[in-house]
């Protein structure tokens, strides 16, 4: 396997941190405006609310939700690719051995497959499995 040098390695962990810093103040922000939208800050139906008011709201929430899940499960596979980097496994794809491309682990740095199995686990449906859900808004 083609090993990253140190400079390499050390340009991608950057790009990790920041990603990860990054998340971490949105969802921050997505936890403080959910509780800023609290039941109690909300204004009551008989006041001024109506269905569509409420549809919205909830649609909001939703979305809020989807969100944060979406940026949970990024800063999951951020720390997986740093686990992988400890462990000096980092640019190697995590089905098939082969390196990953420096290339894309600049694209995506938390890369764990090379192109060609990543198109087949996402082929497969497993990838899906893995992505969020926003929930139906009744």
């Amino acid at each position: 396997m083609t090993a990253l040098n140190h400079e390499q390695l050390a340009s991608l962990r950057a790009q990790l941190d920041a990603r990860e810093a990054q998340l971490r103040a949105e969802v921050q922000s997505l936890k403080e405006e959910a509780d800023e939208a609290t039941p109690t800050t909300r204004i009551p139906r008989e006041i001024v609310g109506d269905f569509g008011d409420e549809s919205e709201e909830r649609m909001r929430d939703a979305v809020r939700h989807a969100e944060r899940d979406r940026d949970v499960a990024e800063l999951r596979q951020i720390a997986d690719a740093k686990a992988r980097m400890d462990q000096d496994r980092y640019s190697e794809c995590v089905d098939c051995g082969q390196p990953i491309p420096l290339a894309r682990l600049k694209a995506q740095p938390f890369s764990e497959r090379c192109l060609a199995c990543q198109q087949r686990f996402e082929k497969t449906g497993q990838a899906w499995a893995t992505v969020p859900r926003i929930p139906p808004v009744l």
